[in-house]
């Protein structure tokens, strides 16, 4: 199977939802900074991340983006002679903090990288062992939830009749979207993605930004993105890095619209004219 034609849910969260007119809060980013053996790599960021919206993070090469999401679910923690700083809150809860519950928190924030990786289980398998190391147990509720979530990201129709084969013999944007999927389906409340389209063909990249837009409204999302056509289409927010001084930093943030069309920047309009960058 291929990724041409994939029937992906999207009721009714395609438009730009209420939640982001009036720019309540999901994750507030103040004074983070991140060094990697001693070395600033991020400096002084601080931003709101609204609730239910989709926030893209655009910038040129080694400026930061991937080191500021990786902040927050902690994926920084598995990098040796990281050091992070400042605060990132999440319901009012510092999840820099020591006592935060890392495996809890990655369970509200998931997160998706640039190449596609999946379990080597089957594909029936990569879904259900991370509802069971979350206590799901029920043969019934697994394959329901299974079912709900392939059908939730356009895959169902395509594997249903191979939910015990290998999920590494899908396709890259099948993979992607299985990936996807395993994030899902442990309901999480934000989902971080790391230049998901970057390593995929065209089609199955289109495939999954139209997955992208889908989620709007049921989960704060916050994508990575080199692709400056698309953070424009998928896009409620972008904040636009930048390196100074040596490390990365954000330079502006702000709706889509008026970071592109008015941006306040004289760097930001370079980048956003193909002039730097």
């Amino acid at each position: 199977m291929n990724d041409k034609s994939v029937s992906i849910d999207r009721r009714p969260w395609t438009k730009r939802p209420a939640c982001c007119e009036s720019r309540d809060p999901c994750i507030e980013v103040r004074d983070l900074s991140v060094s990697y053996g001693g070395k600033l790599a991020l400096r002084d960021v601080t931003l709101a991340i609204p609730l239910g919206c989709i926030t893209a993070v655009v910038g040129p090469s080694g400026c930061g983006k991937s080191t500021f999401v990786g902040t927050l679910n902690r994926m920084t923690d598995l990098v040796d002679g990281c050091r992070v700083e400042g605060r990132v809150e999440l319901g009012g809860h510092d999840i820099l903090n020591g006592r935060t519950d890392l495996i809890g928190l990655r369970r509200r924030v998931g997160m998706i990288f640039q190449n596609p990786n999946p379990f080597p289980l089957s594909i029936r398998r990569s879904l259900t062992l991370p509802l069971r190391r979350h206590g799901v147990r029920n043969r019934r509720i697994l394959d329901g939830k299974v079912e709900g979530i392939l059908r939730r990201v356009g895959l169902w129709d395509e594997v249903k009749d191979r939910l015990d084969h290998p999920a590494l013999d899908l396709s890259g944007g099948q993979q992607q979207r299985l990936c996807l999927a395993r994030a899902l389906v442990l309901e999480p409340q934000v989902l971080l993605l790391d230049e998901p389209c970057s390593a995929l063909d065209p089609i199955a990249g289109g495939v999954v930004e139209d997955l992208i837009l889908s989620l709007r409204g049921r989960y704060t999302v916050v994508i990575v993105t080199h692709n400056l056509a698309q953070a424009r289409r998928v896009a409620d927010d972008v904040a636009v890095f930048w390196v100074r001084a040596g490390a990365g930093a954000m330079i502006e943030h702000g709706p889509v619209e008026s970071v592109f069309d008015a941006p306040r920047s004289e760097w930001t309009a370079a980048y956003v004219q193909g002039v730097h960058g």
